[in-house]
């Protein structure tokens, strides 16, 4: 029997044999879709009397939420920092790449810049949702110029600034404008920091620390006033000491205020941090293997690239905004030195890097990139998740290793559905199943055999 056509004419498709992440396991269950929704099966049988239109068999793979990256400079050719007359279109191109990394939504990322930088970039390029033509964009991540000297790793001298009086007519003055930010990196320590916390958090702008020398006590204080994520743990900040932990010490902090939850970002390129430091990163969050021992504020570990425009090319000369690198190996240092300058890290790489170096379960490892940043942009109800009406597309099946092999990133939309794919050897252009089905389930066949599909067309 077909969907219920006296609800809605959208079709209902039925992914079946897979493993959903859902409550933060892996469950043996069908996933329902319609609309670009997720549905409840019961409502769905129950209350409507309706039946899928198409089923999918997934071949015991693993369907998951699309990954979020918060933190991305670029990519491919692309640096986000470098003004142009048409952003768009270079944000456009790497939106377009990292789908074939599972990554489905993004926050472009703007190292420390001069103001006219801002000026032209920001207004250039909206917040959307993604679709088969890339990942959608959640909004600009600014890290910097507000950061530490000591501290500013990769970031030019020359182009930090301090905030003055108050502090909001610097950010107005830098910036422009915070309509398409999303998240702010600054140094906690700075003269007036907290206001201007407080300023971006009624602005709805996530409030992040780093680039800093801030004691235990200044970065409390800043998350009392609304700051709930560290750029980059460990990196750029004053190292762990028993007398004063600095930023790290915010995992297991008592005086963060209840209720508030304190995330932290991770850079798991195999490069940025050692192993026996993202396990104990990974055993201070909620989830890993010590959480009832651990006493402390809710925190939430998240993985990001911090991948630069040399991510997808070969080793050679780069930029990273107004600074020149050099690309040795798997390593982006400022050129000429030995301070490392951003990733060349894909998503995908993070996910299997983290899961094999923390020791944690596929479960741990597909939710630091996927449910963790949606939680932390506050948009979990419809991103980072598979649960009943969140948004259905995209999200992504993957191989039975949790992301060691070749992924289909799946969107649903209103009217049709799109697969876009990678296997280990490049990407093919997405499909439309209400273009051509049987074309489409060939062609995912072929280039992807763990699906055996079937599909009753209504």
């Amino acid at each position: 029997m077909p969907s219920n056509k006296s609800v809605s004419d959208a079709p209902i498709i039925q992914f079946t044999n897979c493993r959903i992440l859902r409550e933060h396991k892996l469950q043996r269950e069908d996933l329902w879709v319609r609309d670009g929704k997720i549905l409840d099966p019961e409502k769905l049988f129950f209350d409507e009397k309706g039946y899928a239109d198409c089923r999918l068999d997934c071949g015991g793979a693993i369907v998951a939420p699309g990954f979020i990256d918060v933190q991305i400079n670029g990519g491919y050719g692309v640096d986000f920092s470098q003004p142009c007359e048409d952003v768009s279109t270079g944000v456009s191109l790497v939106a377009k790449k990292i789908l074939e990394h599972g990554v489905t939504s993004f926050c472009p990322t703007l190292v420390t810049s001069p103001p006219a930088v801002y000026h032209q970039v920001l207004p250039q390029v909206n917040i959307h949702n993604g679709g088969p033509d890339g990942a959608g964009v959640l909004g600009f991540h600014l890290e910097g110029p507000f950061i530490s000297s000591e501290k500013r790793g990769a970031h030019p001298e020359r182009f930090l600034r301090t905030f003055q009086s108050g502090g909001t007519d610097d950010l107005m003055e830098t910036y422009g404008s915070l309509d398409n930010v999303a998240m702010v990196t600054l140094a906690p320590e700075l003269p007036h920091s907290q206001s201007v916390v407080s300023t971006l958090r009624q602005k709805g702008v996530t409030v992040s620390l780093g680039h800093s020398v801030a004691n235990l006590s200044q970065a409390e204080d800043a998350v009392r006033h609304g700051a709930s994520f560290i750029t980059h743990l460990f990196n750029a900040m004053l190292p762990f000491h028993h007398r004063d932990p600095g930023i790290v010490g915010l995992l297991t902090s008592d005086q963060i205020p209840a209720g508030r939850t304190v995330f932290y970002g991770m850079i798991a390129d195999g490069i940025h941090t050692n192993p026996a430091a993202l396990r104990i990163a990974h055993r201070a969050h909620p989830s890993g293997p010590f959480r009832d021992v651990l006493s402390g504020p809710e925190t939430w570990l998240v993985l990001v690239t911090d991948a630069i425009m040399a991510m997808g090319l070969p080793p050679g000369r780069h930029t990273l905004g107004q600074q020149v690198v050099q690309i040795q190996g798997l390593h982006a240092y400022v050129a000429g030195t030995k301070t490392l300058s951003g990733s060349i890290a894909t998503m995908d790489m993070c996910v299997r890097h983290f899961k094999q170096a923390a020791g944690c379960s596929v479960e741990d490892a597909l939710e630091a990139a996927a449910l963790h940043p949606a939680r932390l942009l506050g948009i979990s109800h419809r991103k980072g998740s598979l649960q009943y009406g969140a948004d259905a597309g995209p999200f992504l099946p993957l191989d039975g290793s949790g992301g060691s092999g070749a992924a289909l990133t799946v969107f649903v939309s209103v009217s049709q559905t799109w697969f876009c794919w990678t296997t280990g050897f490049g990407s093919e252009q997405p499909t439309s199943l209400e273009r051509s089905p049987e074309e489409t389930m060939m062609m995912i066949i072929r280039l992807f055999p763990r699906f055996r599909i079937c599909c009753e067309m209504a």
